[in-house]
């Protein structure tokens, strides 16, 4: 996953032997790629030991770019950290703005580091979120190392970083983020959307052959024609053209449409079934996420949409946050009552 484009196949063609007729070639595709696939299902399977500090079963850095890859994606994750942040009681040791950076860091990686600095006195003076894309655990027992590729690796003091990780089922050094099967849709809506994009900019949009065979039109007409269609590229395209051809036939000037490979493309049903998967990887309500329905019904009362959101989703991601004031062994982190909750009291 560290590489989107990591064993990609590009089109290979197959020539075939000319006999006399007319050449063709045959294009073929490469398998879909899997989600992990060569060198990172071993590192799925185990945390190699690089240095003095183990890597993660998957790579921080593609997470960090996924984040921002599709809306819908970003927009689930973003949400549930506004609303932590809304919730959240500002502590001496913990600002809002650090408790921010702990939660977003959580969900996007899996894994969020605090680190507790220390006055002389031996207390803790305040508690700053270390970025989990760079942090690594250690070979040594309770040692953590901060590491970029333009800077010295920092070791931090041992005991100082409590690390908070998503439980991963392969191995138990790092956590994995929850929205791991939906990596594929992620993807997969982020490359429709370009290739949509790319198509707008590339400015051809014709889209048909304009097929000619009557001999009553003169060189010059259809040099100008031909010029015409040539010009409708780029700034000012989907102009309208005009043939004047008096005593044609009927089927002398024929159009023919291409423009359904584009109409064909899928390309809303791709974005609607990524949409989705993203949406039940975070199981984020729909109605939360501002999405116009496509039915007269619509999604439903948006409140209790909410109200569900906030008792299966938000307070057991409160308790695994709170988990950091067992080890610093004071009440850090705590919450105020959802709003909806508490209108109903």
């Amino acid at each position: 996953m560290s590489k989107r484009n990591r064993g990609r196949k590009h089109a290979q063609p197959t020539t075939h032997k000319q006999t006399g007729a007319q050449h063709v070639e045959a294009f073929t595709f490469g398998d879909p790629i899997p989600m992990l696939d060569r060198r990172e299902i071993l590192d799925y399977l185990e945390c190699c030991v690089v240095d003095r500090w183990y890597e993660p079963p998957i790579s921080f850095n593609g997470l960090a770019k996924t984040f921002r890859s599709a809306v819908h994606h970003t927009s689930s994750i973003m949400m549930k950290r506004n609303i932590l942040v809304s919730m959240f009681k500002p502590h001496p040791l913990l600002s809002k703005q650090d408790f921010s950076r702990y939660a977003l860091d959580f969900m996007v990686f899996g894994n969020a580091f605090m680190e507790a600095r220390y006055n002389r006195l031996g207390g803790i003076m305040k508690l700053v979120p270390s970025l989990a894309k760079y942090t690594r655990r250690g070979v040594n027992p309770d040692s953590y190392w901060f590491v970029q590729s333009w800077a010295e690796p920092h070791q931090f003091e041992d005991g100082t970083i409590f690390h908070l990780l998503d439980p991963d089922i392969n191995q138990e050094i790092y956590g994995v983020p929850e929205y791991l099967s939906a990596l594929n849709s992620i993807w997969l809506n982020e490359a429709a959307t370009l290739f949509r994009r790319k198509y707008y900019l590339n400015g051809s949009h014709a889209g048909f052959i304009l097929y000619m065979n009557d001999a009553a039109h003169k060189q010059e007409d259809i040099d100008n024609l031909r010029k015409a269609l040539k010009e409708s590229k780029g700034p000012g395209n989907f102009r309208n053209l005009f043939m004047y051809a008096p005593g044609g036939k009927p089927d002398g000037l024929q159009l023919i449409p291409l423009a359904e490979v584009a109409a064909k493309d899928e390309f809303l049903n791709i974005k609607g079934v990524t949409r989705d998967d993203q949406l039940a990887s975070q199981r984020t309500p729909p109605q939360l996420m501002g999405i116009v329905p496509n039915n007269s019904g619509g999604l439903g009362d948006v409140e209790k949409a909410a109200r569900v959101f906030a008792i299966n989703e938000m307070s057991p991601l409160q308790e695994r946050l709170c988990e950091l004031n067992d080890w610093v062994g004071e009440e850090v982190i705590s919450f105020n009552l959802y709003e909806l909750l508490k209108n109903d009291q």
